[in-house]
């Protein structure tokens, strides 16, 4: 079974770079962006006329949320356009397609966990843009898993957790803002996931499972939270002060709670799922 991830200098593309020996029984084929640029039909399925993959992991997005307001057309050339040429190829090729959106297609207005039949309603762009790409793939391919995820992290890419040990090392006082709540995601546990529903499918034929699914580490927090047991963890004395969204404005605005609920997901694919802290802590072991 040949699975073809896009995206491969990416977190999350350097993520299932990290797992994938564990997986002998498939042949990963990485794409970085140079390699295989989403935006660009033809190109795609040059590399799909090559490979012919079973799978197609789509881990190429914009992510960088808050540049996206000045960047709209960009966030939604790669988010939306792109999402909807792999859609097209992997229809033409017929390919399982696997593509990774996000918690930020909802507004945030929710007190409980988010569940994958609540209706999105996206704030900015980067969200705008990554619901439009799950909506082009659902009208294109119907044999595809949209997993939704939240606030991803790991010793790949830029992510948060690698900010706030920066931050540690230049700074004595650092403000986090906890009023937003959600569950960091290791990208190594999401590659874990992404993976097992590919080996779940081939051992179960789960073709009337094809859809939407959430993948977050259990339980919650907020961002201050986060940076807290990051510290505490890594044994680093600093001066942590909570402080409200209101006093650290940004260009894209966040949602407040962006919790998911990961119930369809364990049920249909037997995936076990970590508690956030516990992920946190083997991270930095």
């Amino acid at each position: 079974m040949v699975v073809l991830v896009t995206g491969a200098n990416g977190q999350l593309g350097q993520s299932l770079q990290y797992v994938a020996t564990k997986y002998p029984e498939l042949q990963f084929v990485f794409c970085s962006s140079s390699e295989l640029d989403i935006t660009n039909l033809e190109k795609i399925a040059s590399v799909f006329s090559k490979i012919q993959p079973n799978f197609c992991i789509n881990a190429a997005a914009y992510t960088a949320v808050d540049k996206a307001e000045s960047e709209p057309e960009k966030a939604y050339l790669i988010n939306a356009t792109g999402a909807k040429n792999v859609a097209e190829v992997c229809k033409e090729y017929n390919t399982i397609l696997l593509h990774v959106s996000t918690d930020f297609v909802f507004d945030g207005n929710k007190q409980t966990p988010y569940n994958e039949e609540d209706l999105p309603n996206p704030t900015g762009i980067y969200g705008k843009t990554k619901l439009e790409g799950e909506i082009e793939i659902q009208k294109i391919w119907a044999n595809h898993f949209i997993v939704r995820t939240s606030w991803v992290y790991s010793q790949f890419g830029n992510n948060f957790m690698k900010t706030m040990l920066r931050l540690a090392s230049e700074r004595d006082i650092i403000s986090v803002v906890n009023d937003q709540i959600g569950t960091p995601t290791n990208a190594v546990d999401l590659a874990e996931g992404l993976i097992k529903i590919i080996t779940e499918h081939l051992k179960l034929n789960t073709e009337h499972f094809y859809g939407i699914y959430n993948f977050s580490h259990e339980g919650q927090c907020s961002w201050y939270d986060f940076a807290k047991k990051i510290f505490e963890i890594n044994n680093i004395n600093i001066n942590l002060l909570p402080i409200p969204t209101s006093s650290f404005p940004t260009p894209a605005k966040r949602p407040s709670f962006s919790v998911l609920d990961k119930s369809k997901i364990k049920k249909v694919f037997g995936i076990e799922i970590n508690n956030w802290e516990e992920s946190l802590r083997n991270q930095s072991e």
